[in-house]
């Protein structure tokens, strides 16, 4: 349950709040045109989503997308206290604080990606950050517009500079540009980056389940085995048509680890990539 519940707010509308709970709890999101970055402050917490499952600890946070139903926070296991600090992105505001041109991490990347929320690999700065929001709570009278648009877009600024942006930027840009992506696009899309299944699965917005059994349907094999295929074929490919070093035909194919490479191209072709590439140019 919910034991004490405070908030903020910005031009008439919840910009941060602080919700302390007692488990077993759950907190709802409601469907709207917004995003959400929650701060697991004590306690620990789980958010759904249809069935994706994502355990979130202390000091740990959650980036979201709230315009799909049906998206909520909770913990059922008993006697568990936790507190929660929530901050609230409005596209309209962030129009309206941002009048010449929305920042980079805002506007739409450039690969497909369906993905709607995304856990946060927390810094101290973000940490201090928090803490000069609870600073807010304690003393309302010190809160103005001003103070709170310096606060969003100190946020705005801090999530750029995490090792997720890439993932940040995909779902807050979706409040400007909502496209929507098909399976094959997003897999087409990603083929030769080096992404693990995990992270394709939270792409296309699906648990890793649900994108194997997804995946099977349409390409009828298993997305590590198709992945591998044509990553070796285009590393194949670029041997034979440039002067690239090995090592950074492996990086542009997809594979982040050179040693790996090298033996799944043996496996493949019978040959290393170094043989490969001279016994094609020696024919030729």
């Amino acid at each position: 349950m919910i034991t004490d519940y405070k908030k903020i707010d910005l031009f008439g509308k919840t910009f941060i709040q602080k919700v302390d709970v007692q488990s077993p709890f759950e907190f709802t999101f409601p469907v709207a045109e917004q995003a959400c970055f929650l701060y697991m402050l004590t306690g620990e917490m789980q958010y759904q989503s249809e069935d994706i499952l994502t355990d979130i600890p202390t000091r740990h946070s959650l980036l979201l997308n709230c315009i799909n139903s049906g998206n909520h926070i909770h913990n059922s296991n008993a006697d568990i206290k936790g507190e929660v600090v929530i901050v609230t992105f409005h596209p309209d505001i962030l129009k309206k604080i941002y009048e010449r041109e929305l920042p980079l991490i805002l506007q739409p990347g450039g690969k497909a990606t369906n993905q709607l929320s995304g856990k946060i690999n927390n810094d101290f700065l973000i940490h201090k950050y928090i803490e000069g929001l609870l600073f807010y709570f304690e003393n309302p009278a010190l809160v103005n517009d001003e103070i709170l648009i310096l606060k969003l877009k100190e946020i705005i600024l801090l999530l750029s500079q995490t090792q997720e942006a890439e993932t940040i930027q995909a779902i807050l840009s979706q409040l400007f540009s909502p496209t929507s992506y098909t399976f094959k696009q997003i897999i087409e899309a990603h083929l030769f980056s080096p992404v693990s299944i995990e992270e394709l699965a939270q792409k296309t917005n699906l648990s890793v389940s649900s994108f194997k059994r997804e995946f099977k349907k349409l390409y009828d094999n298993s997305p590590a085995s198709y992945l591998k295929t044509k990553r070796l074929e285009r590393a194949a490919e670029l041997l034979l048509i440039s002067d690239e070093r090995i090592s950074n035909i492996a990086f542009e194919c997809g594979f982040n680890d050179l040693a790996n490479f090298t033996k799944s191209f043996h496996d493949k072709y019978n040959t290393s990539p170094t043989h490969y590439r001279s016994k094609v140019n020696k024919e030729d």
